[in-house]
């Protein structure tokens, strides 16, 4: 197996012991991405479909790092803080895929998330 750490100045710096993706043979596991300015690493924050849209720039970033983009994502996991949120999250997520060629999919709610914010998203994306 060969394994190689992606990284790119244009998603958001771990904020802890991990990296933004790992490349494992063909397949790339990218890491959950929060609502970060790569920029600044500030939050944005109030208005959900703009926190919706960072995390998935930061994805696509990260994606475009490796060579890749969102044709090539077969799975994601969704995580809330509030499944009230859903509907609205899953509107900016939906922009980022055709429908019928869309990847697997879980959206759960969970008790917190880092930064407390609402919303993460991770992928796994195969070449």
């Amino acid at each position: 197996m060969t394994k190689k750490i992606i990284t790119t100045k244009d998603a958001p710096e771990p904020i802890g012991p991990y990296n933004q993706a790992v490349l494992a043979n063909d397949t790339l596991y990218l890491s959950g991405q929060i609502p970060l300015v790569p920029e600044t690493m500030e939050l944005v924050e109030g208005d959900l479909e703009k926190e919706t849209l960072q995390v998935m720039e930061n994805l696509k970033a990260v994606l475009a790092a490796a060579n890749m983009n969102f044709d090539h994502v077969v799975k994601t996991s969704i995580f809330l803080s509030d499944m009230n949120n859903f509907n609205e999250i899953n509107s900016v997520y939906g922009r980022y895929f055709d429908e019928a060629t869309a990847p697997a999919r879980e959206t759960v709610e969970v008790a917190n998330l880092p930064k407390f914010v609402r919303v993460e998203i991770s992928m796994i994306a195969i070449r």
